[in-house]
């Protein structure tokens, strides 16, 4: 199992080519360089009028499969 934390600034805006599906995966570099590649739709929760900002803990399995996606802070 592995943690990995990044922050995300994405304005409605622009998530909008995610939430119309047609970009669907979302990379991020953790703040430990690994770059980290996941769904889109596991952000929707965090959608506000703005967009979504904030600092993320995505945390996997064994076998690198997304287990949860949590905010953890601004």
């Amino acid at each position: 199992m592995a943690d990995y934390y990044f922050r995300l600034a994405i304005s409605a805006q622009r998530y909008l080519s995610y939430y119309r599906g047609t970009t669907r995966a979302v990379l991020v570099q953790a703040e430990d360089g690994t770059r980290v590649q996941f769904p889109a739709r596991h952000l929707q929760p965090f959608i506000t009028r703005d967009g979504i900002f904030g600092r993320f803990r995505l945390c996997t399995d064994d076998g690198q499969r997304l287990v949860a996606l949590q905010r953890v802070g601004d």
